[in-house]
């Protein structure tokens, strides 16, 4: 199992997440969470910028992506995502992808 991680600009990540499951990566069964972090992607427009005086530079509110799947499906999923989260920039965010070493579901018993 792979963990994929991408950070890309908040107007994609529902092209991407429906993408993600019209290609059949994510569906009621995906471990798939989605979280608002601040980022120093370039921001595509002056209201996506803000400054932050704890960084001492400009930041803007980006999405953390983070994917979890088997192995043999984590090549097509960057496609995916790295087609979907394109912004017309020379670099629109940041895929990662990392290994799991265990995982255990949590049950109720």
């Amino acid at each position: 199992m792979k963990e994929i991680k991408a950070f890309i600009h908040r107007n994609r990540v529902a092209d991407i997440i429906h993408a993600l499951n019209s290609a059949q990566l994510c569906g009621n069964n995906c471990n798939l969470s989605v979280t608002d972090v601040k980022g120093t992607l370039q921001a595509l427009d002056n209201q996506e910028r803000a400054y932050s005086l704890e960084l001492g530079e400009a930041i803007i509110t980006e999405v953390k992506l983070e994917l979890v799947l088997p192995d043999e499906q984590v090549d097509e999923a960057v496609a995916v995502i790295r087609e979907h989260g394109r912004t017309g920039q020379p670099r629109a965010g940041w895929v990662f992808v990392n290994d799991i070493g265990q995982a255990w579901p949590i049950d109720g018993g």
